[in-house]
């Protein structure tokens, strides 16, 4: 009877972990992580036109574009289009990546157990690198899309 009530006391006495700075450090780096893959699969999920009709959208586009500037005729009004989703997840995993390294400097200076603040750490840092990375390979994939485009910019103007 008297070993179940110490055991009962010592679990009480046990520290929750949602008092740990680090704990929360772990957790807001790993929704930064989640949030910049989610940005990564979100355009997929969207309704959008196939890659040979879109990259034939912006070769019409570019034609329209040089047929009005040789012409002199005024630009057209751009259209407003609804923000996707993705861009905000843009924004905001890397907001909760930077939460994480600060909780995480908190959590090392209170001298909670060293484990967390270097998970939380790790987990914003690599959310934040991860999503730095990932745009750097979309602008390389840009350019290269866009340098084929200007390659063949002769051939648009052929009839």
């Amino acid at each position: 009877m008297e070993h179940n009530a110490n055991t009962a006391a010592a679990t009480l006495a046990d520290p929750s972990p949602f008092r740990n700075v680090g704990f929360w450090a772990i957790l807001a780096g790993g929704l930064a992580m989640v949030l910049v893959f989610a940005q990564i699969v979100a355009p997929s999920l969207e309704p959008s036109p196939s890659v040979g009709e879109r990259v034939g959208e912006i070769a019409g586009e570019m034609k329209r574009a040089a047929w009005r500037s040789f012409l002199g005729l005024p630009k057209p009004e751009p259209e407003v289009q609804a923000v996707p989703m993705h861009y905000y997840l843009a924004m905001i995993a890397p907001v909760f990546g930077v939460l994480a390294v600060i909780l995480a400097a908190v959590s090392a200076v209170k001298r909670e157990n060293w484990r967390l603040p270097t998970y939380g750490a790790c987990l914003g840092l690599g959310a934040i690198v991860f999503q730095f990375l990932w745009w750097v390979a979309l602008l390389v994939a840009g350019m290269v899309l866009l340098v084929a485009i200007i390659e063949n910019l002769g051939e648009f103007f052929s009839f």
